[in-house]
């Protein structure tokens, strides 16, 4: 990412915080390069098992030209997909969980390395979210190549 987008990208992001001001002056100073921040508003995060995550990114790679934001978390066994708000409170699917509203989330500063929660694929900073619809399909297709490696 650029300067210009890793800004564009913080900037939507505080911008769902309750004083987006002092959230980018604590993030930009905290050592750990991370905030919390309140999904529901703009987004909602669906929480995947890694195992199942990367190989739904793969697909969604392969479907739109750019998904819409994802994290990883420090030991790759989770990954968080960004949706539009609402999304999490209308989701059914095992072993996926929603953060929606009334929610916080750990995130990182874009375009800074941490030590722990990583973007996979940084917010671009128009909103671009990914299709839930497509994530579903996207995983399902996953589901289905996993079940194919693992079968004897």
């Amino acid at each position: 990412m650029t300067g210009s987008a890793d800004r564009s990208a913080v900037e939507w992001l505080v911008a769902v915080a309750p004083d987006p001001e002092a959230c980018r002056w604590e993030w930009e100073r905290n050592p750990l390069g991370v905030a919390l921040l309140p999904a529901g508003k703009r987004w909602d995060v669906l929480i995947l098992p890694g195992e199942l995550g990367y190989p739904t990114l793969d697909i969604l790679n392969r479907c739109v030209d750019r998904p819409g934001p994802v994290l990883a978390d420090f030991g790759d066994a989770r990954m968080g997909f960004f949706v539009p708000a609402g999304t999490a409170a209308r989701w059914v699917g095992t072993g996926v969980r929603g953060a929606g509203d009334g929610t916080w989330i750990v995130v990182p500063y874009p375009g800074r390395a941490t030590g722990g929660v990583r973007w996979l694929i940084p917010p671009d900073g128009t909103g671009t979210l990914t299709d839930p619809a497509l994530l579903e399909l996207a995983m399902h297709e996953a589901a289905a190549q996993l079940a194919r490696t693992t079968d004897p």
